[in-house]
């Protein structure tokens, strides 16, 4: 990709977002506007914004990559994100409008009058936002890496530093539109360049086997092995190989690797001949064969195929930048349209990046080996078309990548903003929400910066997972089960989303050594996680009947009654 078309693309579309977000900014005046923007976004700006958001590193660069790596069994991602707002759209999107909350944690204190429970909440808004942060900043440090070869964490700055301006300064009214605005520059940013890819395709004579398993280099390729690897063959393999493999020093030899476990020391310089499969990968540090997310779906296929649909189906509704999109319709009908809107908007995206994973197996399979298989999209148009035009649609697709870490970042930021400023910090007001902000900001970078990750899609996935077994139980059950009590929802979002919380953990601390069943049992938490929280919530609160709180009818008929009886807008007050 030539830095001279990028850079400026990228520059380009940061101005544009700062720009748009001081539009914000001047009609931005009361602490209203800064939480819900007072409540007066119609659905269609809504549904852009919501989709502006939704459509995250995970969405523009994620699944490409994992189609490219994994094949077709990876088209349950967008089928799943995209499958989520029917759920949101049939039991949340109306009824929490409708609740007068201005976040999660105030639905939790409303429906359950418990302090505690809502202290809980904001506590897994936060690991939940931070969680989904973390890989919209490494994607961001990727893009600038692709671009001009700066250090990762140079990209991972520059998208927290103008996230947080627009947010401390103008709150929900501007990321309100910056978010709009970048729906629509993703869609363009992906969908021109997919035209003319699929036009190059075919002018190249259409090349089938883009679903074939495994994707297989198309001609003689030598891949720089960036960090040392592990090859896992399940057939021999012919290789030239320049470095280190299986211990022992190479110079332009070639080997013949039997099926099993190679370790490639970083560094090492192999060339495929056309033709050859693309062997699996997996990171290998020097001392142990580690484990990953890919094994488990290959040992495990159907439980990793089920884990993440429950994840991605389920996930969606406890999304703290998601929900809060909700409160800022100004009643129930518009929260439905514009999740009626959103479904439409997210569905159309979602067809293009599975395009660019397809197109990646068969003309960039070595991104596989050299862990860059989330720079596919931002390579493509080089590797297939080159020349003045490969540049264009190369800076078109780098502006959408950073236009997709940007509003994502936002939302979510904004979100964990909004808990931080209501819970724990002592005052309310503006400044103090600004405060929030760069607190909000400040762990996932210096995560992002100290600590590696998982391919972005992955890194999103486990947050869906612990989204849907904290918050998709409180929030059922909040709204359709009078009899739900604090302790139950306490005990709830500690069992299941604590125990979704320390699979991920282990997952990234790539716990527990070795494969199997008890690594894929962590690493797709959702199938158990998810039903161990609603159990519990059950199980608790009808073992302490007691402590269904008094308004309980009250805050379910606010709820459920259509808002022309007037009892739609009053919840908030609970909250102070």
């Amino acid at each position: 990709m030539n830095p001279a078309y990028a850079i400026p693309a990228v520059a380009l579309v940061v101005l544009a977002t700062v720009l748009v977000g001081a539009f914000g900014l001047r009609v931005s005046r009361t602490t209203s506007d800064f939480y819900v923007a007072s409540r007066t976004v119609g659905p269609r700006l809504n549904a852009a914004a919501v989709s502006g958001e939704y459509l995250s590193a995970a969405s523009f660069l994620g699944i490409a990559g994992l189609v490219l790596v994994q094949g077709p069994d990876m088209l349950w991602y967008p089928v799943g994100y995209t499958a989520g707002y029917l759920v949101l759209l049939l039991f949340v999107a109306a009824p929490l409008r409708r609740s007068g909350a201005y976040t999660l944690p105030d639905f939790a204190e409303a429906r359950l009058a418990s302090r505690p429970v809502r202290r809980l909440a904001g506590a897994f808004v936060a690991g939940v936002g931070w969680l989904y942060l973390l890989p919209q900043l490494q994607g961001a440090g990727l893009t600038l890496t692709v671009l001009t070869g700066a250090p990762g964490g140079l990209g991972a700055v520059i998208v927290a530093v103008v996230v947080t301006v627009i947010v401390a300064a103008g709150g929900m009214r501007s990321i309100t539109f910056v978010q709009a605005f970048q729906y629509w520059l993703k869609l363009t940013a992906l969908l021109v360049p997919a035209f003319f890819l699929v036009l190059a395709w075919q002018g190249d004579g259409a090349p089938g086997g883009a679903f074939a398993e495994p994707a297989a280099f198309r001609e003689q390729r030598a891949v720089t092995v960036a960090d040392t690897l592990t090859l896992r063959l399940d057939r021999p393999l012919t290789v030239t190989a320049d470095g280190t493999v299986d211990g022992y020093a190479h110079h332009g030899t070639r080997l013949h690797l039997d099926p099993g476990p190679h370790r490639v020391r970083a560094g090492t310089r192999l060339t495929f001949a056309a033709g050859t499969p693309v062997p699996a990968a997996a990171p290998g540090p020097d001392d142990a064969l580690s484990p990953s997310r890919a094994e488990s779906r290959t040992e495990r296929p159907l439980y990793a195929t089920y884990g993440l649909i429950l994840a991605t189906f389920l996930g969606t509704m406890g999304l703290p930048h998601v929900v809060v999109r909700f409160y800022t319709s100004p009643h129930g009908v518009a929260a439905r349209r514009t999740t009626v809107t959103v479904l439409a908007l997210v569905g159309a995206f979602y067809l293009l990046p599975p395009v660019y994973g397809a197109l990646g197996r068969l003309y960039a399979p070595d991104l596989a080996l050299t862990g860059d298989a989330d720079a596919a999209v931002l390579l493509l148009p080089d590797r297939m078309i080159g020349g003045t035009g490969g540049d264009l649609l190369g800076a078109l697709v780098a502006g959408g990548a950073f236009a997709a870490f940007l509003s994502t970042a936002s939302g979510l930021t904004m979100a964990v903003a909004g808990v931080v400023t209501q819970d724990v910090l002592p005052n309310r007001g503006v400044p103090h929400f600004r405060l929030g902000t760069v607190l909000a900001m400040a762990v996932p970078l210096a995560a992002s910066i100290l600590v590696g990750g998982l391919p972005v899609a992955d890194a999103v996935g486990l947050a869906f997972a612990v989204s849907a077994s904290s918050f998709c139980p409180l929030l059922v059950l909040g709204i359709w089960w009078r009899r739900l009590t604090p302790p139950g929802a306490a005990a709830g979002m500690l069992v299941g989303g604590g125990s979704a919380l320390l699979a991920v953990a282990a997952t990234m601390a790539g716990l527990p050594g070795g494969s199997g069943t008890p690594h894929a049992l962590l690493a797709w938490p959702a199938l158990w996680s998810v039903p161990l929280g609603f159990l519990t919530m059950v199980l608790v609160s009808l073992a302490t009947p007691g402590r269904v709180p008094p308004g309980t009818a009250a805050i379910l008929a606010r709820c459920h009654l259509p808002e022309e009886l007037g009892t739609g807008d009053r919840g908030a007050e609970v909250t102070g």
